[in-house]
């Protein structure tokens, strides 16, 4: 890796614990980078997995006063939360690494999707809420919200790609509580897919190193710069950005 991809490298780390702990979607930005400098998708993959759990701690932490009260919510959540990502981190193995490369694109194209869609869902739950209409079931998590987390965790543990923008979603419609609240729990679960898929890669998968330091120091980084200023910045261009990196990711896998 020359210096200007290691800076590369460092700033997409940046960027993605940013968006990360407003919103998800930050592997958007960095798997790609990965892709650029040469890294093969799976390695880039779990390199990429295990750079942002320092990131993703960073947000939870920078989230903390949100976090008061949640520990019985957490705790219901985060076990299902556990469990799917070793299992997307499982199958990430056990699959032929050609069906990754196969999937990756699709995968890619269906966050950029939930991203563009992300507003709207937030104007639905908003809405919603404003009727009174707020269905949970139980006040830490319904039996449907303890499904929607395990397959978003799976899906994390696979790929992982704006996993967050699904917790969201899921849990402002399923969940009577704050969004900012539900936020900072959305930190939490994805510290958790993220962290129990990388332990699981670090017994069994090949990473490069480099780009998992990198990824991990401009993680923490943004991570802070996320939890203190991220919502200040235009969220339109934010999801532009994301956008134009992840549709440059599709076509660069495509042709190669």
């Amino acid at each position: 890796m020359t210096p200007w991809e290691a800076v590369a490298v460092l700033a997409a780390g940046i960027g993605a614990g940013t968006i990360n702990t407003i919103v998800g979607s930050g592997t958007l930005l960095t798997f790609p980078v990965l892709l650029a400098v040469g890294v093969p998708p799976v390695t880039a993959n779990v390199s990429n997995s295990l750079g942002l759990v320092p990131g993703s701690l960073s947000g939870a932490i920078g989230y903390r006063r949100e976090l008061a009260g949640q520990r019985p919510r957490l705790l219901r959540l985060g076990a299902a939360a556990l469990l799917g990502g070793l299992v997307g981190a499982v199958l990430l193995i056990v699959l032929p690494q050609g069906a990754f490369a196969a999937v990756v694109p699709a995968l890619i194209l269906l966050a950029v999707v939930l991203v563009v869609l992300q507003p709207r869902v937030a104007r639905a739950v908003a809405a919603r809420r404003a009727r009174g209409d707020s269905r949970t079931g139980h006040p830490h998590g319904s039996w449907p919200l303890l499904v929607g987390i395990f397959l978003t965790g799976v899906y994390g543990g696979y790929f992982g790609a704006a996993q967050g923008v699904l917790m969201l979603a899921l849990m402002g419609m399923l969940l009577d509580e704050d969004l900012q609240r539900i936020n900072a729990s959305k930190n939490v679960l994805a510290l958790l897919v993220n962290g129990v898929a990388a332990v699981y890669f670090l017994f069994v998968a090949t990473f490069d190193w480099t780009a998992v330091l990198l990824i991990a120091a401009g993680s923490v980084v943004g991570g802070q710069i996320g939890a203190r200023v991220g919502r200040r910045l235009p969220p339109v261009a934010m999801r532009a950005i994301i956008v134009v990196v992840g549709l440059a990711a599709v076509v660069k896998l495509l042709l190669d």
